[in-house]
């Protein structure tokens, strides 16, 4: 039987594309390019109170997700664990959203989402013997590989006179957004790989 709780992994990450793309156009000289996607909801930013609102619907799809993973783990004798840090994601997400920048919990939940980020790996390790789970470990082997390198690469800001970071900093806005796509990427395909084969 489908559980269509797992179609909520490709609605949060519709939701942030539509939010980020949407409400970035709506803030006067607000460049993609340039600046970051914590930016189009900062303090003083006319999108401030929609952009917070997004991040929590989105973070609300994202933990309905995470319900239905950890339904998958525990039905087939897995690891909970790609669940539980799916739903970290969500807490993260939310705060973001809600605590915005300047405000010091900002960038705490903004780190706290290295976490989150770990899903895919950890599930590419964990559910790998599981064969109904074969195509599940493969997006997310990946998937994991893709957001590894956006992580580096966004980690590249912490030396800002290093070479990386001088050629990256002008583009950092689309580097940050490599990272999210790639992780929202996963969840959209994961979730629905694997509502289409839980017939």
């Amino acid at each position: 039987m489908r559980d269509n709780r797992l179609l909520f992994g490709p609605l949060g990450a519709a939701i942030l594309l539509l939010g980020v793309v949407g409400l970035g156009l709506m803030v006067p000289g607000y460049s993609a390019v340039r600046q970051t996607v914590s930016e189009i909801g900062e303090v003083g930013s006319p999108m401030r109170v929609p952009f917070a609102a997004t991040l929590c619907v989105v973070a609300a799809c994202i933990l309905v997700f995470a319900v239905a993973l950890n339904k998958i783990a525990v039905d087939a004798g897995r690891s909970r664990w790609p669940a539980w840090l799916t739903g970290a994601m969500a807490i993260s997400a939310a705060g973001v959203g809600i605590f915005a920048f300047p405000d010091p919990l900002h960038n705490v939940f903004g780190l706290s989402e290295l976490i989150g980020y770990q899903a895919p790996l950890i599930l590419a390790l964990t559910w790998r013997r599981e064969p109904r789970l074969a195509s599940a470990v493969t997006v997310s082997a990946i998937m994991a590989v893709v957001v590894w390198i956006a992580i580096a690469f966004n980690l590249s800001s912490l030396d800002r006179s290093g070479t990386i970071w001088v050629h990256l900093k002008p583009v950092y806005g689309l580097v940050q957004r490599a990272l999210f796509a790639a992780w929202f990427g996963w969840c959209a395909l994961l979730g629905a790989r694997l509502h289409l084969e839980r017939a």
